[in-house]
């Protein structure tokens, strides 16, 4: 059996942005109540039919788009394990004044200070130029962004199911049929 026009309706806004709370009220104008379409839109999720139809729209896409979850992956890895010393060096240096070399007094040796090196961009590996967010001529120099790392690595771990949120459920159901048999049960069911 094929999807009905809502199902299908619900699916394609579902995909918009993955809101299935979103996509019923879209598609059930009737529907007003946030609790009712959150209820509904997870129903309709579970529908063999329609999760099938997603999968395959989901797929086409990520073809299309040859937007991946590897790359997705690798994206987030980039930024994840990039460092500071991938884009710029402390490095020591001779001190010139004037065309000339500081020389230290007393050693008789040239004095040398310590300078941050920039890495050119065009010197970046493609996956260090990922992690960069931004650059800029600041009041002190070139002022390098990266994206955030911690976040990229947040990411990752959920990915990895390294993280699990904890739900702590607690409170009384009142149950009516708590106490009924089954056969109790089962006369309630036929006789309705």
């Amino acid at each position: 059996m094929a999807l009905t026009d809502k199902q299908k309706l619900f699916a394609d806004e579902y995909l918009i942005d993955l809101n299935a709370t979103r996509a019923y009220k879209a598609v059930y104008k009737n529907c007003k109540n946030d609790e009712s379409a959150a209820a509904a839109g997870a129903r309709m999720l579970r529908n063999v039919k329609v999760a099938e139809y997603i999968d395959q729209r989901m797929k086409d896409r990520e073809k299309r788009t040859e937007v991946t979850q590897d790359k997705v992956l690798n994206e987030l890895a980039a930024i994840a394990f990039a460092k500071g010393s991938d884009f710029a060096q402390v490095v020591e240096e001779p001190i010139i004044l004037h065309g000339r070399y500081v020389m230290d007094p007393d050693t008789g040796k040239i004095r040398t200070e310590d300078v941050v090196r920039i890495t050119p961009t065009d010197k970046l590996p493609e996956d260090k130029q990922k992690a960069i967010s931004g650059i800029k001529q600041g009041k002190n120099g070139i002022e390098i962004s990266t994206c955030d790392k911690v976040k990229a690595l947040e990411l990752l771990g959920r990915h990895l199911g390294m993280f699990k949120d904890k739900v702590e459920v607690t409170g009384n159901i009142n149950n009516p049929y708590e106490n009924l048999s089954t056969d109790e049960l089962k006369k309630l069911i036929r006789d309705g």
